[in-house]
């Protein structure tokens, strides 16, 4: 791919979340405590599966997987904004760009595999209990692994291809805080009908097919669930999917908005906030929601910290 053949812009100008001096800083603050708590919980999720044996399970496996996804997935967005909240020319590269996009689209498609496979490894745990172990082994778990990050990257290498391969000749002003594909798929001066419709299609594969994955997952879980004659029984099988549950709910939710329904639908202000959802407090609420919500990682970290504790005083 040749730049020079494709387009006369050399640089992009993000227009960020807002103009106001006041509210770039209270916005750079605020977003700066956000990106801080979520590498300090998702490096922190890793750590403690990684040292506690209990927690080497195919569960937190896929979840420290995620936890990888989400540092990766958030620094590709979060640092390039706050220094733009700071500065006066909110300027990126047209390379830096779709860099930026490539990486973004590539981790966010792998997040949506990860998230279809911790509701397989749920439906299998809790359906088919004493296959578990041979269905989720350790090499079954790392393909499945690889194969979400693959898919993921191959994904996004056709979305940045064929917008890339646009020409953009008049207005280099994206009304975003980041090189998203639908923003900038309104600055070009080409006809943009056919990666429209390729970009909606891959995203409702991605989107649309994992979450059928997801929800045939748990419904076959909820019936398995009604099954158990144990109160407790139901209940440590309910709180082991709930916060599962919830991550997709509030990832999917502001996806699908984003890349499946009409632009005309919503404003940019609006899309913008939809963005700050799935790309900075999402993956800060991963971490949290999979720890509050899971009693066997409240356990882990309780023994964690008495360890310390103990290392200390001795």
């Amino acid at each position: 791919m040749s730049v020079e053949n494709h387009t006369r812009v050399a640089e992009f100008i993000l227009l960020g979340l807002t103009d106001s001096p006041k509210l770039q800083v209270i916005f750079f603050v605020f977003f700066l405590m956000i990106y801080t708590l979520t590498i300090m919980g998702n490096v922190g999720m890793i750590t403690l599966i990684m040292i506690d044996s209990q927690l080497h399970t195919p569960m937190y496996f896929f979840l420290t997987n995620l936890s990888l996804a989400d540092i990766f997935y958030s620094s590709t967005i979060t640092p390039k904004m706050l220094v733009d909240l700071l500065s006066k020319g909110k300027v990126i590269s047209f390379t830096g760009c779709f860099v930026q996009m490539y990486v973004f689209i590539a981790l966010a498609t792998t997040e949506c595999i990860l998230f279809g496979l911790m509701a397989y490894d749920r439906y299998v745990a809790i359906c088919y209990p004493l296959l578990y172990p041979v269905i989720m082994s350790r090499t079954v778990c790392l393909k499945m692994a690889t194969w979400a990050f693959t898919a993921g990257f191959l994904n996004s290498v056709i979305h940045t291809s064929y917008i890339s391969s646009l020409s953009f000749c008049d207005s280099n002003v994206i009304h975003h805080f980041f090189c998203d594909s639908p923003p900038i798929l309104k600055l070009s001066c080409s006809d943009t009908q056919i990666n429209e419709t390729i970009i909606f299609i891959f995203a409702g594969i991605n989107t649309l097919g994992t979450l059928l994955i997801i929800l045939t997952s748990y419904i076959y879980i909820l019936f398995s669930i009604l099954r158990l004659h144990s109160v407790e029984g139901r209940r440590k099988a309910f709180s082991t999917c709930a916060s599962h549950i919830t991550a997709v709910a509030i990832f999917y939710g502001t996806g699908i908005i984003t890349y499946l329904c009409p632009s005309s639908n919503y404003s940019a202000t609006q899309g913008k906030v939809l963005s700050v959802f799935y790309t900075m407090v999402i993956p800060m609420l991963n971490p949290l929601n999979y720890s509050l919500r899971n009693e066997e990682v409240k356990r882990a970290l309780k023994n964690a910290v008495t360890r310390k504790r103990i290392f200390t005083l001795i």
